[in-house]
């Protein structure tokens, strides 16, 4: 146990050391001419350097949270307001996604034409099975960037055997334990298999998470590029590694809003219920939506 403490402490210490490094030398990672800084940028976005750099700052950011409450309100509300922005913005793919359904419906089954052209100026034309394939993109769009933004106006479904019974402060420590224990850790292990899984489809040789820094800097004398272009169908939508680069950004909001919600929930709990939804930005409902919502809730 005491090694393991005195592992996790001089990884904090290190990470100072770690995110300096990588800020004053950018082109060791960040230089994608030089193939050993495209391995070196591989090794590094799942490594445990990175979580402790992450940690660190995190753990920094709380400790003045903790000192200056309007602080820790201040990241809440960047916070949350990130996870909204984005939200309502690519919640719009889903009415891009209807419209271009009933594109293809009239141009395979009225106009019988092969191929669809979309575009202002410079257009995009593929077979009409491509773009049919393509609607999965809007749908992983609106489950992936909109995760966070449905959480934050209490959009998802919830089991409430337990929670709804409890008090107050007892519902405010559940939340915080839930973020940290649950929320948190599972986002920060779905980025880390997601890193490598996505990689593992654009370049060859394929990096793996068991690889050492030298072992990936050994691979990049064969390394080159292999974008994955599969497609379900000969004409179909050939994109999918933009799926695997949505899981990570999805894992990342996740991560970012499980520290928010840590911060609403600890706030609130030390603020008492006056501040119960304090400065939280939610849609406003008509008076048929709202009904529903009540009745549900």
């Amino acid at each position: 146990m005491l090694d393991i403490i005195q592992w996790i402490i001089s990884n904090i210490g290190l990470s100072f050391y770690n995110f300096g490094y990588a800020v004053l030398n950018p082109s060791l990672w960040l230089d994608w001419s030089d193939k050993q800084a495209i391995m070196r940028f591989i090794y590094y976005g799942a490594s445990i350097e990175l979580f402790f750099v992450a940690f660190t700052a995190f753990l920094i950011i709380t400790a003045i949270g903790f000192w200056k409450n309007n602080f820790m309100w201040a990241c809440v509300r960047v916070l949350e307001g990130f996870a909204n922005g984005v939200g309502r913005v690519f919640a719009w793919a889903g009415l891009l996604m209807v419209l271009q359904q009933i594109i293809i419906v009239f141009v395979q089954r009225i106009f019988t034409q092969a191929t669809l052209t979309f575009g202002v100026g410079t257009s995009l034309t593929f077979d009409v099975s491509w773009w049919s394939e393509e609607l999965k993109f809007y749908n992983a769009l609106v489950v992936t960037l909109c995760a966070t933004y449905t959480f934050v106006q209490g959009g998802h479904v919830r089991v409430d055997l337990v929670y709804s019974a409890v008090s107050y402060r007892t519902k405010r420590i559940i939340d915080m334990v839930g973020s940290l224990i649950l929320m948190l850790p599972a986002a920060v292990l779905t980025y880390m298999y997601g890193w490598f899984f996505l990689w593992r489809h654009l370049v060859v040789p394929k990096p793996s998470a068991s690889d050492t820094l030298e072992r990936l800097l050994a691979k990049s004398r064969a390394l080159r590029w292999n974008i994955e272009t599969i497609g379900f169908s000969p004409n179909g939508f050939n994109a999918y590694f933009l799926f695997k680069v949505l899981l990570l950004a999805f894992t990342v909001m996740v991560m970012l809003q499980a520290v928010a919600f840590f911060y609403r929930s600890y706030l609130e709990l030390k603020e008492g219920p006056e501040s119960e939804g304090k400065y939280l930005d939610k849609d406003p409902l008509g008076d048929e939506d709202a009904e529903l919502v009540a009745n549900i809730h």
